[in-house]
């Protein structure tokens, strides 16, 4: 009887081991993600209409009341965000896609609730294509936040691109070409007729490039760089008259994650350059104007504009429930002769919250958000106060298919 119960479990176990051993493998192949959220706070000063639940220096008043009142109820549901992600092995790797929107309207469409894109990205292998974050920027150092627009002083900026990817992992290499493209500041002189008709011209994209150290217990570092030509056309083809000109763009962004201790994370960086300022949070424009009276041919020249960028939080964990982020960002801006008096000279930006999550995928929180913006040379500044307070219920499903 014993032999027989020994066979018996013997061939049992085996059944199961082969059964299990049948058991067909599964890779992941599509997964859906996103969250609804809903912010509502309180301005207690002014700030442009079409930015009302955000923090942007360049959008406040560059004279007193130059959008109204001060104290302002607003609510909002322009952070809700849905994506996928694809995943799909090849014989030449891992293709990566990712389509992502968000509600947040911007350019023709800013002060609304619309449809915006926020990636369409391929990967395969150590390269890739689309809209994606561009590698000039460093997406790590966005502190645990819920104002929408982030520190105005940190570059960020999605970028339509082709990459290419040496090194990858926790320590990366990275290389691309962007679109190229640039903001001018006419100052002045931007209702003069002669400028009218002078146009932009990109030849060349930009150039991008990121080399990150990481995976280690104290964080990682970073130091990014970019290289760009812009160029103005006058189309007058005036005889007294030639504004045609170009520039070069430059910068350099060094960034860090610093862990201190288990539940604390110090996320920096520096940033500084000319005629970078569209690939910053919120900066105004690349190219401003240089008086040259001397030559009545070309009275006035365009240059690139120096820009600097700080970025200083810290993210502490109080709880696997409670957390907290504070810190401060600025943006300053090497202003040209031609600028006007209250152009965009400096900004400032300061955040600290709570919040919580009672339970995964539920988080909600209250924030105190400043922000102050200093004029070129008129001395007047403006600042804001906002009190708000954010609801977020995200989702996400992962689905798998048989692998070959």
């Amino acid at each position: 009887m014993k032999s027989r119960y020994v066979l018996g479990l013997i061939l049992l176990c085996f059944s199961l081991g082969s059964n299990a051993q049948e058991e067909p493998k599964k890779e992941k192949s599509l997964e859906i993600y996103g969250f609804a959220m809903m912010d509502a706070g309180y301005n207690f000063n002014q700030i442009h209409p079409d930015w009302f639940d955000v923090v942007r220096p360049t959008k406040l008043p560059a004279y007193k009341n130059e959008y109204g009142t001060d104290g302002n109820t607003y609510f909002s549901v322009r952070q809700t965000r849905f994506g996928v992600k694809g995943y799909h092995n090849t014989p030449l790797g891992e293709l990566k896609t990712i389509f992502e929107f968000e509600m947040f309207g911007t350019g023709v469409d800013a002060g609304q609730t619309t449809i915006r894109l926020r990636h369409a990205y391929g990967e395969l292998g150590k390269f890739g294509a689309g809209q994606y974050w561009s590698p000039f920027m460093d997406i790590d150092v966005f502190p645990n936040t819920v104002e929408y627009w982030g520190p105005s002083g940190m570059a960020f900026f999605r970028n339509v691109q082709f990459r290419y990817m040496p090194i990858q992992g926790d320590s990366r290499l990275t290389f691309a070409l962007e679109r190229p493209g640039a903001s001018a500041d006419q100052g002045n002189y931007d209702d003069r007729i002669e400028l009218n008709n002078v146009k932009p011209r990109f030849k060349l994209p930009d150039f991008s490039a990121e080399y990150r150290y990481g995976g280690k217990k104290w964080g990682y570092v970073e130091l990014a760089g970019i290289l760009r030509k812009i160029e103005w056309e006058d189309q007058n083809n005036s005889p007294t008259y030639d504004l045609s000109g170009d520039a070069i763009g430059w910068g350099l962004n060094l960034s860090t994650n610093l862990n201190l201790g288990k539940s604390t994370v110090f996320r920096g960086q520096y940033v500084f350059g000319e005629g970078i300022q569209n690939y910053m949070n919120d900066a105004p424009a690349d190219i401003g104007i240089k008086n040259n009276f001397s030559n009545p041919r070309q009275p006035v020249l365009g240059v690139a504009l120096p820009v600097q960028g700080l970025v200083a939080f810290i993210d502490h964990n109080w709880s696997s429930k409670l957390s907290t982020s504070i810190g401060y960002s600025s943006v300053s801006i090497d202003n040209s002769d031609g600028s006007t008096d209250d152009a965009f000279k400096h900004g400032d930006y300061a955040v600290v919250n709570l919040l919580y999550t009672p339970v995964e995928r539920v988080m909600m929180g209250v924030e105190m958000q400043y922000g102050k913006r200093t004029n070129f040379r008129d001395d007047f500044t403006s600042d804001i106060l906002k009190m708000q307070f954010s609801f977020k219920y995200s989702f996400s499903h992962m689905f798998y298919k048989e692998a070959k």
